[in-house]
């Protein structure tokens, strides 16, 4: 069986810490963590070029007005992955909060492990959502999931022109990387683990062991699209569908006004603003409120 066994420059009594030093200063600093660990990673071609460390942080709790939504990648051979991405839009950070990769498994089994992160989230899924499992229901994956209780998207995930091009979401993710935008909670092994050999060849990105990564891409490229209708449809149908996204509209565009979500808020903090209400018919009194009424009238 194959093993891994690796050694760090502490583990070479010959180099004095001024040699470390001075070859830590020489190494590119996507390359640090291999040369200096021992950890498995690849120099040429990587697509995010990017020190480890630059981008992990240590779990924290969420706080409740951050933008959440997940994202999910289809396999069964190669591996089925998750991931919840987290928007702090005050200084327009997303993080990686949360992750699950496993193979061989059924919808079933998927949803199960996904649901504890909340019911009420939002999933991202690729155009391969809409192709339809050969053996079993004849349904579109992106069905049985929903089907299974989880809030998946009414659309496959989408830049906002409609694209869904690999390449420029890389960019964009890489472009966060490197301005301190794009960080990973260092529970996230699995990420971790396919960011250190995620590469190109000949220029081409290669297709192997990104399951998470490739989760996160889908999740990203949702993250800042708002669909207040479509969003009603995936709760409970459309009935309303249009009044309710309204309110949700103005509200949105109340919250803006007041700077949040922009990198320097006009205002200190938004005010706690509350959607109006929705107007219901009147209700009919019940009959013991009736009768109530009736004895008053004859006091």
């Amino acid at each position: 069986m194959p093993y891994l066994v690796t050694a760090t420059w502490d583990d070479v009594p010959h180099l004095t810490e001024k040699q470390k030093s001075d070859l830590w200063g020489s190494i590119p600093a996507h390359e640090r963590d291999a040369r200096s660990k021992g950890i498995p990673t690849l120099g040429s071609g990587l697509i995010f070029p990017v020190a480890e460390e630059d981008i992990v942080v240590e779990p924290f709790a969420m706080p409740r007005h951050w933008p959440q939504i997940g994202g999910m990648d289809f396999g069964y051979d190669h591996p089925f992955a998750a991931v919840k991405l987290a928007h702090d839009r005050d200084n327009d950070v997303v993080y990686v909060t949360a992750e699950y990769r496993k193979s061989q498994a059924t919808p079933v089994i998927h949803a199960a492990a996904l649901k504890p992160w909340g019911a009420w989230l939002p999933w991202a899924w690729p155009h391969d959502g809409l192709r339809k499992d050969k053996d079993a229901s004849g349904k579109e994956y992106s069905a049985l999931y929903r089907e299974q209780g989880l809030a998946m998207l009414a659309e496959k995930a989408t830049f906002e022109d409609g694209g869904n091009g690999v390449e420029a979401g890389l960019i964009e993710m890489l472009d966060r990387m490197q301005t301190g935008r794009w960080k990973v909670f260092s529970t996230c092994r699995a990420w971790l683990e396919e960011r250190r050999l995620y590469h190109r060849r000949d220029g081409v990105v290669v297709k192997e062991r990104d399951d998470a990564i490739s989760a996160s891409r889908y999740a990203y490229v949702t993250l800042e699209r708002s669909d207040f209708e479509n969003a009603r449809r995936i709760v409970n149908g459309r009935d309303r569908a249009a009044e309710i996204a309204a309110i949700a509209r103005a509200y949105d565009t109340e919250l803006k006004a007041f700077g949040y979500g922009r990198d320097k808020p006009a205002c200190a903090a938004p005010p706690m603003l509350a959607p109006s209400p929705i107007p219901r018919p009147a209700l009919r009194p019940s009959f013991w409120a009736r009768l109530l009424a009736l004895f008053k009238r004859r006091a």
